[in-house]
């Protein structure tokens, strides 16, 4: 029986997706939970299952087309179909009627495998069957570091192929297309700029009882967790938003509505392969340091392998932007649309300042903080700027332990 399907409801709020990956092809007979593509959905890779057995007759949306919900994407001669609906795997992991059908059907078997979409794509283009990848994690899931550590075994002494994602120069011009998370930062650079009518405000802080905090925990927790500066700073700002709502804010366009968030759900600007990601640390405001650098040590590796889901990249309502270990002076960073504010930390470097009229070596560092104009006035961006100086400056106002 020939039948169309759509793309599904992605859920989280989400309109549309992005085809990343056709998985199958035309004419190829598929089987139920079989993964059909991969979906970019918010800067996330999700996976669209088959819910029928039968055949595909035609693909509707290729490869690179943004697609909304409900829209027409494949037409399948199907043989036998599910009652459950076609839906998006948020994580790779099988549900139990794969991983039994798997077993029956040896053929099938990468199905079962544990692998996010980003990990199977990076297998099939460095040329590794997946299904032949160990895994080095102990629940048995396989990681992009596993699948790299593979194609190293198996192509020893070759270099491994760089992703397929840039047409051949012509003319003395090198063409790459804008997809994925690429496209989601055009749009979302380009909606924050145009909507949002962006002031920066600039100081400097001393970070030298943070450095001294930070050298007494790391001794404290020892290899058990990562100790970096972004911790504290997160921490700091948390409290220094409270203090200031309109920073923690967003404003409704339909309403007509200043939303102040009640919330503080801290977004972490994570610099990857593919773009720039920003996951965010749920109520930071009631976590300790290690649990704010446990959940930051997470989130990013999980942003760099493609492992994040919906839910951690949704939902934040203010961003950090660490530029510090990088390098430079200032910035002037783009806030993370809609919200109202974004803070930009620079490198901390050994500098003389004058404290009671003596010159002294101290911690120094740089930091932007970026409002919409509209919510945020300049002297309100001044005194949160102030307060967040005190905390930093002064660690113990903060409850840096619970």
């Amino acid at each position: 029986m020939k039948r169309e399907f759509k793309l599904p409801d992605v859920g989280e709020g989400v309109a549309e997706g992005e085809i990343r990956k056709w998985l199958v092809k035309e004419g190829e007979h598929v089987r139920e939970f079989q993964p059909l593509a991969e979906i970019m959905t918010d800067k996330v890779n999700v996976e669209m299952t088959s819910p029928f057995t039968g055949k595909i007759l035609k693909l509707r949306a290729e490869e690179g087309r943004v697609i909304k919900v409900g829209e027409v994407i494949m037409e399948v001669d199907v043989e036998e179909e599910s009652t459950a609906p076609m839906e998006i795997k948020h994580d790779s992991s099988p549900r139990q009627p794969e991983a039994a059908k798997a077993a029956s059907h040896p053929q099938h078997a990468t199905e079962s495998i544990r692998a996010t979409p980003a990990v199977r794509k990076r297998a099939r283009e460095l040329g590794i069957d997946i299904s032949t990848v160990k895994s080095g994690d102990s629940s048995g899931r396989i990681t992009a570091e596993d699948v790299e550590a593979a194609a190293k075994s198996v192509h020893a002494g070759t270099p491994a192929p760089a992703p397929p994602h840039v047409s051949g120069p012509h003319d003395g011009v090198e063409r790459i297309p804008v997809q994925g998370i690429r496209r989601r930062i055009f749009e979302r650079m380009a909606e924050s700029k145009r909507n949002i009518p962006h002031f920066s405000y600039v100081d400097e802080v001393d970070m030298t009882s943070i450095v001294h905090a930070r050298d007494i925990l790391t001794r404290k927790y020892g290899d058990s967790v990562k100790v970096t500066f972004l911790p504290f700073i997160i921490k700091a700002a948390a409290e220094a938003l409270k203090e200031f709502p309109y920073l923690n804010a967003s404003y409704d366009e339909k309403t007509n509505e200043i939303l102040l968030k009640k919330r503080y759900n801290i977004g972490v600007a994570v610099a990857t392969d593919a773009g720039l990601i920003v996951p965010n640390i749920k109520d930071a405001d009631v976590k300790s340091i290690e649990q704010l650098a446990r959940e930051v040590e997470e989130l990013a590796s999980k942003a760099r392998a493609g492992n994040l889901s919906l839910p951690e990249v949704q939902g934040g309502t203010f961003t950090i932007t660490n530029v510090g270990p990088i390098g430079g002076l200032l910035s002037s960073p783009v806030i993370n649309y809609p919200e109202s504010a974004i803070l930009a930390t620079h490198r901390i470097q050994q500098r003389p300042v004058v404290r009671n009229g003596q010159i002294i070596i101290r911690d120094m560092m740089y930091f932007t903080v970026a409002c919409d104009h509209r919510i945020v006035d300049g002297a309100v961006a001044a005194r949160f700027g102030n307060k967040l100086m005190e905390y930093l400056e002064h660690p113990f106002l903060m409850k840096l332990e619970f």
